[in-house]
Formats: C-alpha cells, sequence, structure tokens
C-alpha cells in the first residue's frame, strides 16, 4: 500500500512488520505444538510469554492506548495500521502486543471510568500483561445486543453489592490468567428511563458464588488463545460497593464509549486476516495445478483475487476516514461511519476468505492452514459487538430523517 503515513506510524510499522517475520509467524506453528503438550489447553504457551517480552523489550506494547500516560499514545488513526498487521496473526499478535480484546477494551474502560484505587488494583497488572480480564454483558436468556433487555441485577446491600445472572460467551474467562470481571447488570430494574438502569460492577473471578460453568464453542473452535469464550454464573456474589465503575446508571453510556473504539480495532485486524487470506490464496494458485494449468490461469481465480484487492483497498480507506473522524469529532460525531464499517468489513472479509478457502481445497478447511480459524473469526464479527442488522437499523434511521 502507497498511503503515506505519518512519521512516527512509517516507523512503527517497519518496526513491527519486522517483528511479524522474525518472531509472530515463526511462533504460530510452535505454539501448537507447545499447545498440545500443556496440562490444560487454557494454559498459555511458553512462545507466547516469550513474544510478549520481545514485544515490549522492542517498544511494541499497549499501542491501542491513547493516553500516553498509560499507552503508547497514538491517535485512533495512527493505531488502525498497526492493528491491521496483528489481524495477520490474530491469535498470537495482538497478545504478543498486549492489544488483544477483551483485556483492550477492559483497559480503556479503567483508564476511562476507573478510580484510582481500581486503577492500582486492576489497570495497572493489565498494562503490565501479569493477568487477563473479561467484559460479562451477553446473555444466553434474553436478545443481549438490546442492552436495555439484560437481566442480570446489582443489587446494593449496605456497604456491598449483590450480583445473580447468568451470562455466556464471556471471552477469555476461561483463561487461568483472568482475574477481573467487568459485569453489566440492572441496578434500577424498573427506572424509567431504560439507559440509565444498568450498571458496570467489577468482580474478581474468584469471588465466591462465580461459577465459570464451561467453555462456549464458536463453530467448533474453542478459541484457546483468546482465553475461550464462558457461560458464567452469579450467584449471590458479594463485592465491596467501591468496585461499582462509575457511578450507578452509567452502564449503558460506559459501555456505548467502550465499544467505540473496539469496533474500529476488530475492523482493521479483519483488514489484516484478509489481507493475509489473499497471500495465501495468491500462493496457492500459483502453485497448483488443476485442468491442466495453474490455477493463477483461470478466470474464476483472477476475478477472486482481482475483487479481493478492490474490496480491501476501499474498506482500507473507510476505516481510516472513520479513525480520522473519531480522533478529530470523538465517537459521536463519527457514529455513522462506525455503523458503516462495522457493517462492511465483516461482511466483505467473510467473503474473501471464503474464496481463499475454495482456493485451497480441502486444505482450506483443514487445520494445516490457518483459514477457516480466519473465517470463523470473521463470521463471527457479523454477531459481535452489535449485530450487523442492529447497526443496519439504526443507520437507516439516521439517513432517513435527513428526509423528514
Amino acid at each position: 500500500m502507497d498511503f503515506a503515513y505519518d512519521a512516527r506510524t512509517e516507523e512503527l510499522r517497519a518496526k513491527l512488520l519486522a517483528f511479524m517475520d522474525e518472531h509472530v509467524y515463526p511462533a504460530e506453528a510452535v505454539a501448537e505444538e507447545q499447545r498440545a503438550l500443556l496440562a490444560s489447553p487454557w494454559d498459555t504457551p511458553q512462545v507466547v510469554e516469550d513474544l510478549k517480552a520481545e514485544a515490549k523489550r522492542q517498544g511494541l506494547w499497549n499501542l491501542f492506548l491513547p493516553d500516553a500516560e498509560y499507552g503508547a499514545g497514538l491517535t485512533n488513526l495512527q493505531y488502525a495500521p498497526l492493528a491491521e498487521i496483528t489481524g495477520r496473526s490474530p491469535h498470537l499478535a495482538p497478545t504478543a502486543l498486549n492489544c488483544a480484546a477483551p483485556d483492550t477494551g477492559n483497559m480503556e474502560l479503567l483508564a476511562q471510568f476507573g478510580d484510582e484505587a481500581q486503577k492500582k488494583q486492576w489497570l495497572e497488572p493489565l498494562l503490565a500483561g501479569e493477568i487477563r480480564s473479561a467484559f460479562a454483558m451477553t446473555e444466553p436468556e434474553v436478545a443481549s445486543s438490546d442492552a436495555t433487555n439484560i437481566e442480570t441485577r446489582i443489587r446494593r446491600d449496605g456497604d456491598a453489592y449483590v450480583v445473580d445472572g447468568r451470562k455466556w460467551y464471556i471471552s477469555g474467562a476461561m483463561n487461568p490468567d483472568c482475574r477481573i470481571l467487568i459485569v453489566m447488570g440492572k441496578t434500577d430494574p424498573d427506572g424509567t428511563d431504560l439507559r440509565r438502569q444498568q450498571s458496570m460492577i467489577l468482580v474478581p473471578r474468584d469471588t465466591p458464588g462465580v461459577e465459570v460453568r464451561r467453555a462456549m464453542q464458536v463453530y467448533g473452535y474453542e478459541d484457546h488463545y483468546h482465553g475461550g469464550h464462558a457461560e458464567v454464573v452469579f450467584d449471590n456474589v458479594r463485592v465491596p460497593a467501591s468496585h461499582l465503575v462509575g457511578e450507578e446508571g452509567g452502564g449503558f453510556a460506559i459501555a456505548q464509549a467502550r465499544l467505540g473504539p473496539g469496533r474500529i480495532h476488530h475492523c482493521m485486524r479483519l483488514i489484516g486476516m484478509a489481507e493475509r487470506a489473499v497471500e495465501l490464496m495468491c500462493r496457492r494458485a500459483v502453485s497448483r495445478t488443476a485442468f491442466g494449468k495453474p490455477l493463477a490461469q483461470q478466470g474464476v481465480v483472477q476475478n477472486w483475487i482481482a475483487d479481493a484487492r478492490v474490496t480491501i483497498e476501499q474498506l482500507r480507506l473507510l476505516v481510516l476516514k472513520t479513525a480520522w473522524l473519531m480522533d478529530t469529532v470523538g465517537n459521536r460525531g463519527a457514529h455513522t461511519e462506525i455503523q458503516a464499517i462495522k457493517i462492511a468489513t465483516p461482511r466483505a472479509v467473510v467473503d474473501i476468505i471464503d474464496k481463499a478457502v475454495q482456493a485451497h481445497g480441502a486444505g482450506g478447511v483443514s487445520q494445516d492452514f490457518p483459514l477457516a480459524e480466519l473465517w470463523a473469526a470473521a463470521r463471527t464479527l457479523k454477531l459481535a459487538d452489535g449485530p450487523d442488522e442492529v447497526h443496519q437499523r439504526s443507520l437507516a434511521r439516521r439517513e432517513l430523517k435527513k428526509y423528514l
């Protein structure tokens, strides 16, 4: 890509690309070998810890945080191309740089809304990569894309809050290094303002009454590198009142603030995943012969590759525009564009990866190539952080208002 970034971004891009070539890609096979020997599939392979140490040594650490007090002090526009590069190896690279979800969103949340004691106890070890975290919002019994449906209760009882509810697809909660869960629940379920009923509270994973019941699969994958996606039950879980994040009734607003940057991070990583898929498809096309000539000379395969390149360039520019708007006019001012990239990027990247799978034949759905897992991850993002249809509904309403 010939797009010219500012000098600092170009320097970090060059350093990160070299880090990927020299350390991350070679570690992919090693991580799989080490994981097969672990006592628990949820434990972290040693090579991942080695990658983290090397990334920290090279200054490739906490790049996602715009606050220079906690992170690299990069803008969204500066961080976007770096997130794209990590998307080329989504299981290893984001974790190696301490830039993996859900920790990124949780660190942003604590940095913006946590008090000094909460930052000291939880944000600092997260920034250091010493612990992991989880964000507990989605519930199996309600349509959680509408946060006003959340049924988990957070009840004040003297100098404590009591949490009761059932959550699932709580990413990261299976990881033994996960020490803290940020839980979304209702402190005022009968409140007239539906968006002031919810609050967020910090629940240490080892609190009595917290039961990590099972790991949920995603298209058959358990996503060990992400710390899994757990079903978690909170049964009369008591935590100090000081564990409330922000104020009572502020949960909905905090969730929206957390999701804005997270969506752009996901979209940039998706573009990196698409680039990896195109690279694999091209290598396959020039090395595999079918019906008397290389796949690279088959018209349909050429169309797949050409369409993928056009699509990636379009998506990248839209995401970069969104990042720039977030930096200049804020999340609210970039609302339309945030929704647009959330709709367009997963949809398009799923199709690109699907074509790469097709070009690989049986190998495309096997464990010998990363394509099947990339496809599952991209397809899941049509649901995560709000289903496509929710964003389409909101975007259409905003567009229609111009004509009413």
